[in-house]
């Protein structure tokens, strides 16, 4: 499974009167442009195309994008897994219904009458909503992205927008480093080697009235030994 795929929309105001009605579409009722994400389930995003016309749907944006041209060129690499002993070689995304019944696109089972289809929508369109809560924690980062796009340039808007997904990697690759670093809250202070080690360098380095009674050379120990740890 290389991620979920789907798209979602900013809102332009300083849209040009002469393009209102080649970004609008009829049920947003004002003019937006069009950001084609994949997301996967640890919330980072694969795959962005953006600046496309709102007027857009799912369906014609994929046409537009970029997603599938390395496949379609033969230069994208091989993924080969297996599923209930049966080989796969091309990766798979989960998609809504308006995407077409194209091999690589997972979709949900509309109306499924027997167990083992209804756990399998079940299942799809939960994990398909990764994609969604990026969007929802991508906008919930940047506040630029709440709001509607004020700039005229359509360049401009989209380096904006491209500088967020970035940030938001990086973020999201940061909190990974942070999540395996784990930090028991129930060990004793006095059971860290941590505390015991370092504890002391820091007292020294922001008090110095510490140094007071102690000879030349144990003091020029300790600073030298507090610039390699701070």
């Amino acid at each position: 499974m290389l991620g979920s795929l789907d798209c979602m929309h900013w809102r332009w105001e300083k849209c040009p009167i002469a393009w209102k009605g080649q970004f609008t579409r009829g049920d947003k009722g004002w003019s937006s442009l069009i950001l084609e994400a994949v997301a996967s389930q640890d919330l980072r995003i694969w795959h962005a195309c953006f600046g496309i016309a709102g007027s857009n749907n799912d369906i014609n944006v994929l046409n537009q994008s970029p997603l599938f041209i390395k496949q379609l060129k033969g230069q994208a690499p091989r993924v080969n897994f297996f599923v209930n002993d049966k080989e796969y070689q091309h990766g798979c995304y989960l998609v809504d219904g308006i995407y077409p019944e194209w091999a690589a696109f997972v979709k949900t089972i509309s109306m499924p009458q027997t167990e083992k289809h209804k756990l399998f929508a079940a299942h799809q369109e939960g994990a398909r909503k990764d994609v969604e809560r990026a969007f929802g924690v991508l906008q919930g980062r940047f506040s630029i992205l709440r709001r509607p796009a004020r700039l005229y340039d359509r360049g401009d808007i989209q380096k904006v927008m491209i500088a967020c997904i970035i940030l938001h990697n990086m973020v999201v690759e940061d909190e990974k480093e942070a999540a395996a670093n784990i930090l028991d809250l129930n060990k004793e202070a006095g059971t860290s080697l941590f505390y015991h080690q370092y504890s002391h360098t820091a007292t020294y380095r922001y008090s110095p009235r510490c140094y007071k009674g102690m000879q030349e050379s144990e003091i020029v120990g300790l600073t030298e030994h507090s610039k390699l740890i701070w």
